[in-house]
Parts: C-alpha cells; structure tokens; sequence
C-alpha cells in the first residue's frame, strides 16, 4: 500500500487539492514523530487559519483505523502513526511475493529515457575521471528499466578529431602490429604521447593529412583507425563487464559527420546562424551566454555541432520521454548553451533534455589529472581494491569458499558505492580503506549484512506462514525502512541521483543489524521465530535488490 496516498485520500480541506496534500506528506526524522507527517504551512494563505488550527482540523476529522493507528496534531503537523501489525504483514508480504520485483513499479510504461553516458575515447585508457559517468550512467539505466521505462545506454565515443591523424602518423613512424595488438590500448596511448612529445611540424603535417585521408574515407587509414577502436572497444568492455555496464549503442561522434548538415541548414533558415570573425555561431548573449560556436572559420565542425546533430537524431530515433547527458559538471555551459540553441530551434522536446552534472574524483594523494602527469588508471583503481578485498577476507575467513569471486564482487562493489554514496554534484576524494571498511557507510557493510542474513536464512529457512503481533521497536524500525524502497527508487528516479538508493540500502542495513543484535531470530519461540525469519529474508531480498540496481554483486557468505 501507498500510505501517502492512503492519507491524502482520506484528509480533507476545501481549497487544496488532494496533489498539494500527497507531495507535502513526509518521512519524519525521528521515530516518535510518527511514521508519516503533513506539514501544514503551505495551506495556512489557502485556507485562512495559521497552522496550528489547520493541522488540528485536520487531525480531528480523521479517526484511526486499522491502516491507521494514530493521528496527531503537534506545532502545524499533523503525524500519523501507521498500525505495526498491518503494516509489518502487508510489507512482508509484498517483498517475499514479488521477490527480485519488489520495489519495481510500471511508471515508465511506453517512455524512453536515452543515457548518454561514459562516453570513452577512442586510443585512450578509462582513467578514474570516467568513473563517475560510468557508475551513475549505470544505476541510472538499471533504476529506469526499474521504473518500467524503456531504456537506451547510449555511449557517444569520442571517435572524431585530428588526434586520430597524429595517432596514423605516430603508428607508421614507430609502430609495430604484432607488440600494439598484444599492448592494446596502452601500446597505442603511448604512440600517442610519443607524437605529443617528438613530432615536428613536418609530422605535424602528415597527422593534418592522415586525419583528412580518414574524413575522405580512404581505405588505408580507416581500416587503421577501426583496428585502434576495435582495440579500444576490446578493452573497455572487458572493465564495463566488471562494473555491470551494458550500452545499446555505441554511436560517436564520427557517426554524426553526415548529419550535421540538416541542423546547419536549419538553423540558417531560421535565421539564427550569424558570422562572427569568419565563424558561424548563435548569438547567446541575450539569455546571459557567451555564443555558441557551430563552424569554426575554416569550417570546421565542433562538439557542439555534432551534440545537437545527435540530439535531433535521438529524438527522431527515439521519440525520447528523456535524453539524459551524465557528464561532469565543468560542461555545465556547453550543455545550457545545446538546450538554448535547440529551444530557439523551436524543438518542444528541448525541455526534456537533462545535463546530469556529477563531481570529480580524486585518490587521497590528489592524483588524477592527465595535464600533470598524474593519470590513475581506472582499471589499476578496481584491481587494487579486488587485490585490498582478498587480503581483507583471507584475514576474517580464511577459510571462505570462492574466495576470489567473492573478493571480485567486493571490490568491484567498493568502487561503484564509492561514486554513487554520496550526492553526484559533489567532489570524491577516492579511499582505498574507507570504502573496503566493514563497518560505516559502505558496500561492504551492506554485502555483509546480506551475508548475515543468508546465514540466518540457511539455518532457519523461509516460513510459509507467519503472524505479525507484538512487534518490537526493533522490528517496527526494519518493516518501515522496507516499505520506504519503492519511494526510494522512484526519488532516484526522479532526481537522477542513484545516492537516494545506496543511502537507502546503509539505513536498511543499519536497522537490520539492530535488530539483529538486540532479537533472538533463530532460538526465538513459536510465531515470533517464524515473522523474525520472514524479516529476514525480506530485508535479504530487498537489500539484493537495491545493491543490484547500483551494479552490485552480492556474496552468499563473507
């Protein structure tokens, strides 16, 4: 059952609808606040009264029921407190029905939502500056597909770019088949940096040509610059693989060179291309914008360009219920700037077009910039915190089966939780300890607690029967935090924010370890052992769950 719908179907007062009665409802912050509560501040200009009348208006004229045990009135809330019994039978029902679907809803049904994500460069390594597209874009897509949405992970490679010219040039001047096709990606990274640092400018030259012979479509250089991204794709999907990230499509930037040309001519038909010193841009600075550039004055296209060549494609591809852009939020002007252009296009869908801005991250000693010669590899990151995990678990259980699958699923998750625990906008400072620590507000507390409750699971098993009475304020803590998943996910949802889902599985787990701790489960008597394992295993399933929507594996024992 929905209980702010319940609520809010029940209460009412003339001049305010049952919508603006729904979104006030709220989550108290303390236990003895009741289970629910409507603050009534914002109804005080409506309704005429001050907030202490209305709220005691409003708390009289609902008498308790078996849904609903206790109404109060206290400083303009009105708290509500929900009967236990009822609740605990209900909730634990639907987890133990629905199984790896609990928490699931059909919000989405006939829309789809495009993720631009991760978004790798071709001939480049993932270094630990991806992580946070990757991870986000990743929940993201699971947490949709959740919602009932049809979903499309969309990775827009940076495929396009003299870059790839200085890479032929470098390859022919230095480079060796047989040791790039077993170095792979790094072979051709360090192809790369040798260019940077001992081309002249008569194999600057040549990289001008090689970049122009792979736009002209010539054979030579395009079977090239395909083996470089074969090499690449081999590579990062062997890491999107660790990380449990899927993608629909891997359309570059070097597929939209042909569609370019419509968005150009458009925009000149409709009046808003204009030459400034040579180039072709759109006058921005109306809506307190620099202009956006659109041809360079030799020509030439430029990311913007082509975002919005995708954009139109996506939408016409698509018909995109949402087109989300995860990507840092240094971009934050590049994506205002597509938004504006595609509004003043006349595009009514620009509004749903979404610039999911995340943070930087960073390892504890400051190294990540390329620019300083400090890269961090992504794939060194999460071999490193598999390598720590092992160590940690040959520690505490030596004895453990499938160790290395389990230290895999340990510290891989550890990496994942680690960018997506915390608001997205926010920067992470990336802790090898802090986020391989049992205890606190990690992965790893909430793979152990899913592992304790295997445990308990095992020995007790599942009841196909249970009553729920006398439910202890330990109990009560663990069946309220259950029912809160649905609106857990559908929050991250809406705020594309995968941290709402992976706070909430730390609450979970918090509470459940309580209640573990203070209530005998397997040596309890009758019913109540039989309702303590049915606990159990619904917060087992529904940890699970919101572990898997974050991209992350769960060990049967620890």
């Amino acid at each position: 059952m929905d209980y702010k719908k319940y609520i809010a179907g029940r209460l009412k007062a003339d001049g305010v609808s049952y919508d603006d009665i729904y979104s006030a409802i709220a989550v108290p912050p303390a236990a003895d606040m009741g289970d629910y509560a409507l603050p009534c501040f914002k109804f005080a200009k409506v309704l005429r009264k001050i907030p202490v009348v209305i709220a005691q208006d409003l708390a009289a004229g609902f008498a308790p029921d078996g849904v609903i045990s206790g109404v109060q009135a206290v400083n303009g809330y009105v708290n509500f407190t929900v009967n236990k019994a009822y609740l605990a039978k209900e909730v634990l029902n639907d987890v133990l029905s629905e199984g790896a679907a609990y928490g699931s809803c059909s919000e989405g049904a006939g829309k789809t939502v495009c993720i631009d994500y991760s978004s790798v460069n071709i001939a480049k390594p993932f270094h630990i500056g991806h992580l946070s597209t990757t991870a986000i874009g990743g929940a993201l897509y699971k947490i949709y597909k959740f919602c009932g949405y049809n979903v499309v992970g969309i990775n827009h490679l940076g495929d396009y770019g003299t870059q790839f010219g200085k890479l032929i040039c470098a390859y022919k001047h230095w480079g060796d088949k047989k040791a790039v096709q077993q170095g792979g990606i790094h072979a051709i990274n360090e192809l790369y940096v040798r260019f940077n640092s001992e081309a002249d400018e008569v194999m600057e030259q040549e990289a001008r040509e090689y970049f122009r012979l792979i736009e002209s479509g010539d054979k030579d250089a395009n079977e090239l610059f395909d083996w470089f991204k074969e090499l690449t794709l081999d590579y990062v999907n062997g890491i999107y693989k660790k990380l449990n990230v899927t993608f629909d499509s891997y359309n570059g930037e070097r597929f939209y060179s042909d569609k370019m040309q419509p968005v150009i001519d458009e925009l000149k038909q409709k009046g808003l291309l204009k030459e400034s010193e040579g180039a072709q841009i759109v006058d921005l600075e109306p809506y307190g914008m620099p202009p956006c550039l659109i041809l360079r004055s030799d020509g030439a296209s430029l990311y913007a360009t082509r975002d919005l060549a995708a954009a139109q494609y996506r939408k016409d591809t698509y018909d995109f219920y949402k087109c989300l852009y995860v990507v840092a939020y240094q971009q934050n002007l590049h994506f205002r700037q597509i938004f504006k252009v595609l509004e003043l296009m006349g595009k009514p869908w620009a509004k749903d077009m979404v610039h999911v801005a995340y943070g930087m991250v960073s390892l504890e000693d400051g190294a990540m910039s390329t620019r300083k010669g400090k890269v961090v590899w992504l794939e060194d990151v999460i071999n490193k915190c598999v390598e720590k995990a092992g160590k940690i678990i040959e520690e505490k259980n030596p004895d453990l089966e499938n160790k290395e699958d389990v230290a895999e699923k340990v510290g891989v998750g550890a990496v994942i939780f680690g960018a997506l625990y915390n608001n997205k906008i926010k920067d992470i400072v990336f802790s090898y300890d802090k986020v391989l620590s049992f205890e606190g507000e990690t992965s790893v507390y909430v793979q152990y607690t899913c592992a304790r409750a295997k445990s308990v699971i095992d020995k007790g098993g599942v009841p196909s029967c249970y009553t729920a009475e006398d439910i202890t304020p330990q109990e009560a803590e663990v069946v309220k935090q259950l029912a809160l998943f649905r609106s857990a996910v559908q929050d991250a949802a809406k705020n594309y924010e995968p941290s709402y889902v992976a706070r909430y599985a730390v609450d979970l787990a918090q509470k459940f370890n309580k209640f573990y701790f203070d209530c005998k489960i397997l040596t309890a008597e009758g019913g109540k052992k039989d309702f303590r394992l049915a606990l159990t295993a619904a917060t087992l399933q529904t940890l699970t769950n919101a572990l898997t929507l974050l991209g992350i594996g769960v060990p049967d024992k620890m």
